[in-house]
């Protein structure tokens, strides 16, 4: 099936009150337990690539491992750039066939940030990709702060409204609590600050650092708004975690592929509960 751009999915999970699963790819056998997975769910289902994945990939290995993937399954996907920092990157990954792009200007002062993304909703509306934005910062770990310093990072609601309508962005990534990487302890989300960012913002909203999070505190973000929830760590752990106990158990195997095959369907796993979890089994068919 061609790709789908990720404003068509979310409207699809916004209207069926359930969210798509954003899963980072960073080699071919994640590539291929995503779409296994989407495939084993009949879910519309993200494959995205971070800054580091093309990297250490390339764009046009990942673009092309994507897409052959894409191309060979019946579900509606989407390829998006998580993360992107700059316009030129994000210009670079939408020459590369992507049909949806972040821009994340959370680093910056409001006002820059409107205008970086205004500046890439410009070039990806013209030629039908759409294009995903973050306001407030999701940090990298669960930094030993005070609740008043956290809540200096979390997205404010008016802002959101305000930034929502001055880029024209199709989805909004927002800081609620969570964080990317490994969590030191168990994240606590301001459900509250969602509730009233969905009343403000009427687009689709998005949850990073998804991985760790408790199913039931998954489960009240997707109940409150959040309709594309990013999946990184949980599935890298998975795989590394296989290769360790396959090698444990065969210290002198040498093939790759009776180390990357097993620690691929240790992904596959990961990931079809979690699309479990967001509600997008058996949705495919409802993306128009």
């Amino acid at each position: 099936m061609p790709l789908v751009t990720t404003a068509r999915l979310l409207q699809a999970a916004a209207a069926g009150g359930y969210a798509v699963g954003a899963f980072n790819c960073n080699n071919l056998e994640i590539v291929q337990a995503i779409i296994a997975a989407a495939e084993a769910e009949n879910a519309p289902v993200i494959l995205q690539a971070s800054q580091g994945a093309i990297k250490y990939a390339g764009l046009n290995y990942i673009s092309a491992l994507a897409k052959t993937a894409i191309a060979r399954t019946h579900l509606p996907v989407a390829l998006h750039l998580d993360h992107g920092t700059s316009f030129e990157q994000a210009v670079r990954c939408i020459a590369a066939g992507f049909s949806s792009v972040m821009i994340d200007g959370s680093r910056l002062p409001l006002a820059e940030n409107v205008a970086l993304t205004r500046r890439v909703v410009d070039v990806a509306r013209a030629v039908g990709v759409s294009v995903e934005a973050e306001l407030g910062r999701i940090g990298g770990t669960e930094d030993e702060v005070s609740v008043s310093e956290r809540e200096a990072f979390f997205t404010d609601p008016d802002e959101a409204a305000d930034f929502v309508a001055a880029t024209g962005v199709d989805a909004l990534a927002v800081a609620i609590g969570t964080a990317h990487g490994r969590y030191k302890g168990e994240p606590q989300l301001d459900f509250d600050r969602l509730s009233r960012i969905a009343a403000r913002v009427n687009l689709p909203l998005v949850l990073h650092g998804s991985s760790g999070v408790p199913a039931e505190a998954i489960r009240e973000a997707v109940r409150r708004g959040i309709r594309k929830v990013n999946i990184d760590t949980d599935i890298r752990e998975a795989f590394v975690s296989t290769i360790r106990q396959v090698l444990g158990a065969n210290p002198d195997e040498i093939d790759p592929r009776k180390v990357l095959g097993p620690a691929r369907e240790a992904a596959v796993e990961v990931i079809r509960e979690k699309i479990r979890l967001f509600g997008s089994a058996n949705k495919a068919n409802e993306v128009k």
